[in-house]
């Protein structure tokens, strides 16, 4: 199962510190788990999940940065119309987050660094890591061609229902779906009939 979805920044941002990231989407599937004890207000719950988030944000960024400096790759900014350019020289990885560190298990975290945002999944360990990176790809794809994420003033605050929306598709309750390319490309058709409205 899927524990969460994110979308980060993964670049400096005029507005942040060196090192921070900000997180423009998240997605927690199955229940919130938040601190033990009856005495949790709803909002304390929130601020744990935020902070959850964040945690693995910033783990995700730091990979990022680490791997580009590794690859020795410039980046290239790309125009809008570029997505699948852009999907294609992404960066991506697997970082295996330790119990306690942020979620009470130990977790498996995917990641793909397109430009200046970050798309990240995190599974449970024993998840199919194939199919989760196939997965991954499939939305981070649909992000970047139906949401124009990569563009001027693209805002992923405004965008979020239709995010929902692909994760509902492709991701239901957090379940990872085996998709034959016929079934895939219902998906599409279906998608593309929603965000065209």
């Amino acid at each position: 199962m899927v524990k969460c979805f994110l979308i980060h920044t993964v670049c400096p941002v005029s507005a942040l510190t060196v090192g921070e990231s900000r997180v423009l989407f998240s997605r927690v599937f199955g229940p919130a788990v938040g601190l033990q004890g009856g005495d949790v207000s709803p909002e304390e719950n929130r601020l744990l999940q935020k902070e959850k988030m964040l945690a693995v944000a910033r783990q995700v960024r730091s990979a990022v940065v680490l791997s580009r400096e590794a690859s020795g790759r410039v980046l290239v900014e790309t125009v809008p119309g570029e997505e699948v350019v852009a999907l294609q020289e992404a960066d991506c990885g697997v970082l295996r987050l330790r119990a306690g560190d942020p979620f009470p298990r130990e977790t498996s975290a995917l990641w793909l660094g397109v430009q200046g945002l970050g798309f990240t999944m995190v599974c449970e360990p024993h998840e199919n890591l194939l199919l989760a990176e196939g997965t991954l790809r499939s939305l981070t794809r649909d992000c970047l061609e139906n949401l124009h994420l990569l563009g001027p003033g693209s805002e992923v605050l405004l965008k979020s229902d239709r995010v929902d929306v692909l994760l509902s598709r492709l991701l239901p309750h957090g379940q990872l779906l085996f998709l034959n390319h016929r079934f895939a490309q219902s998906l599409e058709k279906e998608t593309a009939a929603y965000m065209a409205k």
